[in-house]
């Protein structure tokens, strides 16, 4: 039986790898330190003898007992909100859990693969974004804990991979949107769809015309998975290209929620990428992937789960105020 261990466990796509590692016969150890993870993402699994759980800040000595076969080095602060309020820890566990990792994966000689991000690629100034665009980004601005802390993962993942000769691989995640989102992580679709369930207008930064592309859930941990289990050892994006505006995005969220709420506008972070595509000929050619579910399917999934939380869940969602990210 292979052992796998997943870090950021208990999180929104920690937790659907927890699913797929366990439907394909693995034995799961996951690990989170639960900051901004949420144990009800996982905790059907807790009855299974092939799932163990630890809570653990991966930027401290990372031990476990045994053989492993892979690691999942998927824990990280992921949306604005989060990484604008605990900065520090975003670059620890980007540079110091990574590091603690990698020298696991060494010792245990595990396939090691780590989470990067489309935000590596910072506010673009080639469309759409392939692999071998170094990218625009602000090392010093708001979003640059977020952005450089995912640069340097690959970094030393490249390090050690030719250094050291250990089996590396990196998956470029583009956004991506699901059940188990966090309506308070300050992402535009629970952002969205959480205006929408309070009956609140819903709020677009900058004018509307900044770009982004949303894979659905199933299709992101399809992709992840067949990366691991390839050869190829350089970073793929795996994401949706189907590019829609932020404005056009937000009227498909109103007639799908059949709300008549209205589109308010406020001024754009500092930093805001003004477009958002990957380039996935890479996935295709190597992987044989390309994203299967629809953005009206996607989405009809997504919003019934958010429809499914309680009242109090409703209430305790974040407004997105970007208002000090701006000033900064």
């Amino acid at each position: 039986m292979k052992r796998t261990l997943i870090t950021g466990a208990a999180g929104f796509l920690g937790s659907h790898l927890c699913d797929r590692f366990i439907a394909e016969g693995h034995e799961v150890i996951a690990m989170d330190n639960l900051i901004t993870g949420d144990l009800k993402n996982i905790e059907h699994l807790f009855p299974l003898e092939r799932f163990k759980f630890y809570n653990h800040d991966v930027t401290n000595f990372v031990h476990v007992p045994g053989n492993l076969d892979y690691i999942l080095h998927f824990a990280s602060p992921a949306s604005p909100i989060d990484y604008l309020k605990i900065p520090i820890q975003t670059l620890k566990v980007g540079a110091l859990g990574t590091h603690n990792l990698l020298g696991l994966a060494k010792e245990k000689n595990a396939r090691f693969m780590i989470a990067s991000t489309s935000e590596i690629y910072g506010d673009p100034l080639v469309h759409p974004q392939t692999e071998e665009y170094y990218g625009n980004v602000n090392t010093i601005g708001p979003r640059g804990v977020y952005d450089e802390a995912k640069r340097f993962q690959e970094s030393i993942t490249m390090a050690y991979h030719r250094f050291h000769g250990l089996d590396t691989r990196i998956v470029r995640i583009f956004n991506t949107y699901g059940p188990r989102m966090r309506l308070n992580d300050g992402r535009v679709i629970p952002a969205f769809m959480g205006q929408a369930l309070r009956g609140e207008d819903l709020t677009v930064f900058g004018d509307g015309s900044q770009t982004r592309s949303f894979c659905f859930v199933d299709d992101e941990i399809e992709g992840i998975y067949r990366l691991l289990m390839s050869d190829y050892t350089l970073p793929v994006n795996i994401g949706n290209p189907n590019e829609i505006t932020i404005k056009d995005f937000a009227e498909e969220i109103i007639k799908l929620t059949g709300t008549d709420q209205k589109i308010i506008y406020k001024p754009l972070p500092k930093d805001d990428p003004m477009q958002r595509q990957p380039d996935i000929t890479k996935a295709k050619e190597i992987l044989g992937w390309e994203p299967k579910v629809g953005r009206e399917e996607g989405m009809r999934k997504t919003f019934e789960f958010f429809k499914g939380l309680s009242k109090e869940e409703l209430k305790k969602t974040e407004h997105r105020d970007f208002s000090n990210h701006n000033k900064k």
